[in-house]
């Protein structure tokens, strides 16, 4: 099937840097300072977990983040630097896209009442499932280049 410009697993490694950049940018966009000394990212998240609907996202966000918000603060953070970058350069490719998807499903779920986030969330999980299974690291990647996947 002839495309515009690009073949279709071209374009497929365009979508694939384009959610990587989207990710670089979610990074690039946290004051860090306030994400690791203050804890404004984990306590914000506490805030909207604590008001949530669903019972299991309260306990769970209880059980597993509130107790140790500073390492959670770094997860979060370097997750989406590593899914960036990742993506971009297509190093690992299909654990960034699993990754991603698992963490957009996280946010999704924990941003439930926020139609903004949902919509961000929603395409980016989209994108990352789209790529994982139409393996969008065979071309314009590191792991096609080196023979890794």
């Amino acid at each position: 099937m002839e495309t515009i410009w690009l073949t279709g697993a071209e374009w497929l490694a365009v979508l694939r840097i384009g959610l990587g950049l989207w990710w670089l940018e979610s990074w690039r966009h946290k004051d860090k300072r306030d994400w690791f000394e203050r804890g404004t990212g984990i306590a914000w998240a506490a805030g909207v977990a604590g008001k949530h609907r669903w019972p299991l996202v309260k306990n769970g966000f209880n059980k597993v983040v509130q107790p140790r918000p500073k390492v959670m603060a770094y997860v979060v953070v370097y997750a989406e630097l590593a899914l960036g970058l990742g993506l971009i350069v297509g190093f690992l490719t299909p654990v960034a896209l699993l990754g991603g998807l698992l963490l957009n499903l996280l946010y999704l779920v924990l941003m439930i009442h926020d139609w903004a986030e949902r919509g961000q969330n929603g395409m980016m999980a989209l994108i990352s499932f789209v790529a994982l299974f139409a393996m969008a690291w065979q071309t314009w990647s590191l792991d096609s280049a080196i023979g890794l996947f």
